[in-house]
């Protein structure tokens, strides 16, 4: 099967939107007036950012969440995307899997493949996603306040105790361990949530690398600092993980990376409507701390005493 056969037979699918679908040498997009164009691109690489063992059909749908999870914290709505894809050979059943994964997300958040490009190599998938915003009402890294609350979404830590169990440095029951991989494999990007956040958050950015190192560059790029709550996030874990012991809890929570959740902050006059926003997008939200004007992080636990463990964030040269 050559290149075009298999874009043509696993990718190419009748427009929707778009001016044009898959097979002009350029896509065409055409924003609503009024509206700005959100464009991100994420790389996958294969033992870099999936194990070689996962299934083609959750790769498929993670390749595509990982993407609209940078328009979720942007407050943005998916409009389409392209993939880039490279493979060792073809392989039939793993590009009906991975297709098949692939476009249930997009089908689910109206988002229509436009375009991109495959050649033979290790396997590696990079999408770039577009989306649009009204002008002016796109969530920021910058925007956080001293006083501001920090919240997050959903859960926090699954993906990393997953990712431990692979190591063989956690041991959990099946039904825990399906659970965390679960969102490993298959994390939801909170496309609802971020575009309800408009107007209300001051601040967001999604968790991809740990939740230390991502709430860094918010603090970054406001100029800020912050008291985080360690048990809180902590709280946040979903997967039944009796007799773990604090420290590898913390860690997963706080420095596990590929939550793909939001965190943000917003103003502690708008709590009310950070729970509404919750509630209309079907998202938990949970307050985990506070912006202040001393820069850097402190992290504390309930009792708000100084939690003394190290914690880092993924980095993809390290």
């Amino acid at each position: 099967m050559g290149e075009f056969d298999l874009i043509t037979r696993y990718f190419k699918r009748p427009a929707m939107r778009s001016p044009l679908g898959v097979g002009d040498d350029c896509a065409l997009l055409a924003p609503a007036a009024g509206m700005q164009l959100a464009v991100s691109s994420d790389m996958l690489v294969e033992g870099r950012h999936f194990l070689s063992t996962v299934d083609p059909a959750r790769l498929g749908h993670k390749a595509l969440a990982v993407n609209l999870s940078d328009l979720a914290a942007c407050g943005a709505k998916p409009l389409a995307f392209t993939l880039a894809l490279a493979l060792p050979g073809v392989d039939e059943p793993w590009l009906e899997g991975f297709s098949r994964g692939l476009f249930a997300l997009a089908d689910a958040h109206g988002c229509e493949l436009v375009g991109g490009d495959t050649t033979r190599g290790p396997l590696n998938i990079c999408i770039t996603v577009f989306g649009e915003v009204p002008a002016g009402a796109a969530l920021l890294r910058s925007g956080a306040r001293a006083g501001d609350d920090i919240w997050v979404s959903g859960t926090l830590g699954d993906a990393r105790l997953a990712l431990e169990v692979f190591r063989g440095t956690v041991s959990l029951s099946a039904e825990a361990f399906e659970s965390a991989r679960a969102r490993m494999e298959q994390p939801t990007p909170r496309v609802a949530l971020g575009q309800a956040l408009r107007g209300i958050a001051s601040s967001a950015v999604d968790v991809s690398d740990g939740l230390i190192g991502d709430l860094g560059h918010i603090l970054a790029s406001s100029k800020v600092g912050a008291t985080l709550d360690a048990d809180a996030a902590t709280g946040l874990i979903a997967a039944e993980v009796p007799g773990l012991g604090t420290a590898i809890l913390r860690t997963c929570a706080l420095s596990g990376g590929d939550d793909y959740e939001l965190v943000f902050t917003a103003p502690p006059s708008a709590r009310a409507a950070v729970e509404q926003a919750g509630l209309d997008s079907a998202t938990p939200v949970a307050r985990i701390g506070r912006i202040e004007p001393e820069a850097g992080l402190r992290i504390v636990d309930a009792a708000g005493a100084p939690v003394p463990q190290r914690f880092g964030s993924f980095d993809h040269f390290v």
